[in-house]
């Protein structure tokens, strides 16, 4: 079998007396789509922040490729090949929807052209124009960001964190706040994206999960409950009392 893109060995952190994530582990497949589900308060955002160098973690392991980056900055983890999008929007409001991506698309350029012009970042500008067409967002590139619509935003945030071409695309809610329809065409858009990047992402919408992924893991109180296919996840006793409230 493939070796894993990410795997996470008994990831645990406390906050005071809280466990908030206890001895979690699981593997994610690459070019596959896995997605972290559970009540309010079981720790997903956390777990994305360990993963993801927001906060260091007390004991365990995150391991990218096979190797070891447990605790390591974000900048550090975005050069070993992972990037993450927020519950929050995290955008430059005043600026371009272009430039926006054209600060992501920086790190693409060799550290030699970091004294040289906007206009000769050809690499940056090439993976920009890339991402307006694949966004859908051509036709709005000049725009201030705080001009677009909610559903724009949440997209062009997800455009924003694909900029650096990383092996691994956390995506905290991407549905977020979305009408019916704008949350039909993300996860259309965040499905195709499994043919370039391995996501793992965290999302409410259960329809939406169990249409949408390939793996699921279920987490409850800090720790995981249960993990496999949609199919196997939403026939486990266990998470249909835990999460969906009946047995």
């Amino acid at each position: 079998m493939t070796p894993p893109v990410l795997e996470v060995r008994d990831l645990s952190v406390n906050f005071g007396g809280l466990r908030a994530v206890d001895n979690v582990s699981f593997a994610i497949a690459r070019n596959r789509i896995t997605t972290v589900i559970g009540p309010n308060g079981a720790g997903k955002s956390t777990l994305f922040n360990l993963i993801s160098g927001a906060v260091r973690p007390r004991a365990g392991q995150v391991l990218i490729d096979g190797v070891d980056h447990t605790g390591e900055p974000p900048n550090r983890l975005q050069a070993a090949g992972l990037a993450r999008s927020f519950q929050i929007t995290n955008l430059f409001f005043e600026l371009s929807v272009a430039e926006n991506l054209r600060l992501a698309a920086q790190i693409l350029e060799p550290t030699r052209m970091a004294w040289r012009p906007v206009s000769a970042s050809r690499a940056a500008m090439t993976r920009v124009d890339e991402l307006l067409v694949r966004f859908r967002l051509d036709g709005k590139a000049s725009y201030p960001v705080g001009k677009l619509s909610h559903g724009e935003q949440r997209r062009l945030e997800v455009a924003v964190a694909l900029a650096c071409r990383p092996k691994v695309l956390l995506l905290d809610e991407p549905t977020q706040g979305m009408s019916h329809g704008d949350t039909e065409d993300t996860a259309k858009l965040i499905k195709s994206l499994a043919d370039d990047v391995s996501v793992l992402l965290i999302e409410h919408d259960i329809g939406l999960v169990m249409s949408l992924s390939d793996h699921v893991i279920v987490m409850h109180q800090g720790q995981k409950l249960a993990e496999g296919t949609p199919t196997e996840v939403r026939g486990n006793t266990a998470v249909q009392s835990a999460y969906f409230g009946h047995a």
